[in-house]
């Protein structure tokens, strides 16, 4: 996406980074996160094209091996790279590797599971 939302610019911006004698650390801010998960997709599956009406969602790719669609655009990220996703933006995740891959997803907004508006699912899942 090429223009960065208020929300967004807001969160990476509070992102840290530390530099430390064994490596690195990335600190990310928790003020606004609602919850936090690792979520694991097998190969060949997908989960639901999907939006949120209250959340935007911040994910950290943890392997290789996944494909992203946010809005119109889809790639294949890379390990350790971040993909903001606003609210209201349809977004996929689908495993395209041969071992199961990961991300870790953040949410930032008040929100529940309740708020997934499902527009594509394999497995016939609606709203």
């Amino acid at each position: 996406m090429d223009k960065k939302s208020r929300t967004e610019k807001k969160f990476r911006g509070m992102i840290r980074e530390d530099i430390r004698p064994w490596g690195k650390f990335r600190a990310y801010p928790h003020a606004q996160v609602r919850s936090l998960k690792i979520i694991t997709v097998n190969p060949g599956a997908a989960l639901s094209l999907q939006f949120h009406h209250r959340r935007s969602e911040f994910w950290v790719v943890l392997d290789k091996g996944l494909e992203v669609t946010v809005g119109e655009k889809t790639w294949q990220p890379e390990k350790g790279e971040e993909v903001f996703i606003p609210k209201k933006i349809p977004h996929r995740l689908r495993c395209v590797g041969v071992e199961p891959a990961r991300v870790m997803e953040v949410w930032i907004g008040r929100s529940t599971e309740m708020d997934i508006i499902r527009l594509q699912d394999d497995y016939g899942r609606t709203s």
